[in-house]
């Protein structure tokens, strides 16, 4: 059902936006500690993002019902017949280029073959940590997966 279906899609973009909100709480945590350092770190801070994405609703005109005896001639009115969850495309080559660096069923980083891949997936887990302490263990993303290019 649309009640079933929206339900659904509206908590998939409530999660990116807290995703999205953790992601940027980590990262001012990275900056706050880089700035307060006597040196810069002796490695590359990766700089990822989530996918942008947005609901879509799609509205049909049905014309109100007024109350017997009104004056007033009746208006349409939008009622919402479907939803959508629109994402950003991830523009890939091949299926190798699509990479799952953590799986949502362990926080163990999945094991790659690419060096570079490697300190992702180690940047990633880092960050978990970081969103569990900040959260007092109440929150970490998991599941990090995305488009991987050298």
């Amino acid at each position: 059902t649309l009640k079933d279906e929206s339900s659904i899609l509206y908590c998939e973009a409530n999660m990116l936006y807290w995703a999205k909100a953790l992601l940027k709480m980590t990262y001012d945590f990275i900056d706050c500690a880089v700035q307060g350092a006597e040196a810069s770190p002796p490695f590359n801070i990766p700089h990822l993002h989530f996918v942008d994405a947005g609901l879509l609703l799609m509205y049909s005109s049905a014309a109100v019902a007024l109350p017997e005896g009104s004056k007033c001639p009746a208006k349409p009115s939008g009622m919402v017949c479907t939803m959508f969850l629109a994402k950003e495309l991830i523009p890939t080559m091949s299926d190798a280029d699509f990479i799952k660096y953590i799986h949502n069923g362990n926080t163990e980083p999945c094991d790659l073959i690419s060096a570079r891949a490697e300190e992702i997936t180690l940047f990633l887990a880092f960050m978990q940590h970081v969103q569990y302490t900040r959260t007092g263990g109440q929150v970490y993303i998991s599941n990090y997966q995305g488009k991987f290019t050298v």
